[in-house]
C-alpha cells in the first residue's frame, strides 16, 4: 500500500468510498451522494492536499483538507476529512494517510488541523486521539440524519508549534 496524490482517474473509486459512508453510516451528516465530476473538481482544486491510499492499483481510502472557515484570518487552520473502504480499516491505512496529509499541510504552513467528527463515530474519535488530536468542543444536535439529532465533536492538532512572543511591557518614550 502506498499513499500518493489523488488524480482525476481516482474519482470513481473515491465516490464509492464516500457514498458508502453517506448511505450506510452516521459518520457523516451528509445525505446527498457524490458524483465523480464533483470529486474531480475537488481533486483539481485541492491538488497535493488530496491524497489516496493505493493498494496494488485500487484506491482503498483518501484524506484531504480544505478551509476551516472563510476569511484570511483562518488561512492557517484547515479542516480535514479521511475515509476508508471497509476492507482497509484496521490495517494502518488511516494512520499512513494522516501522517502524509499532516506533512503536506505542515509544509504548506498549516498551523492547526481540525477534525469535525459525528459523536456516534467513537472509532474516529479514538483514532484522532491516538494521532495527537485533542477534543476542543462538542456541539450538541447540530446534525440531523435518519430522524436522529447528532452531536459534532471538534478535535484539533497543532502541526506547527509557534513560540508566542511575550508582550512588550517596556515603557515607551515619546
Amino acid at each position: 500500500m502506498r499513499v500518493r496524490p489523488a488524480t482525476q482517474k481516482d474519482a470513481d473509486a473515491i465516490c464509492l468510498i464516500m457514498n458508502a459512508m453517506i448511505q450506510d453510516t452516521l459518520n457523516t451528516f451528509t445525505t446527498k451522494l457524490r458524483d465523480p465530476a464533483s470529486v474531480e473538481d475537488d481533486i483539481a482544486q485541492r491538488g497535493a492536499s488530496f491524497l489516496v491510499a493505493d493498494d496494488q492499483g485500487q484506491v482503498v481510502g483518501f484524506a484531504t483538507y480544505g478551509p476551516f472557515r472563510n476569511g484570511p484570518g483562518y488561512s492557517h487552520t484547515q479542516e480535514h476529512s479521511i475515509q476508508l473502504s471497509a476492507e482497509a480499516r484496521g490495517r494502518g491505512v488511516g494512520r499512513a494517510l494522516m501522517m502524509q496529509l499532516e506533512q503536506v499541510a505542515q509544509d504548506r504552513g498549516v498551523h492547526i488541523l481540525v477534525a469535525g467528527i459525528s459523536a456516534p463515530n467513537q472509532a474516529a474519535i479514538q483514532f484522532h486521539r491516538a494521532l495527537g488530536f485533542t477534543e476542543v468542543g462538542r456541539m450538541p444536535e447540530v446534525g440531523f440524519k435518519w430522524g436522529e439529532w447528532l452531536d459534532l465533536v471538534l478535535m484539533q492538532k497543532n502541526l506547527i508549534e509557534v513560540e508566542k512572543a511575550a508582550p512588550d511591557t517596556s515603557e515607551k518614550c515619546s
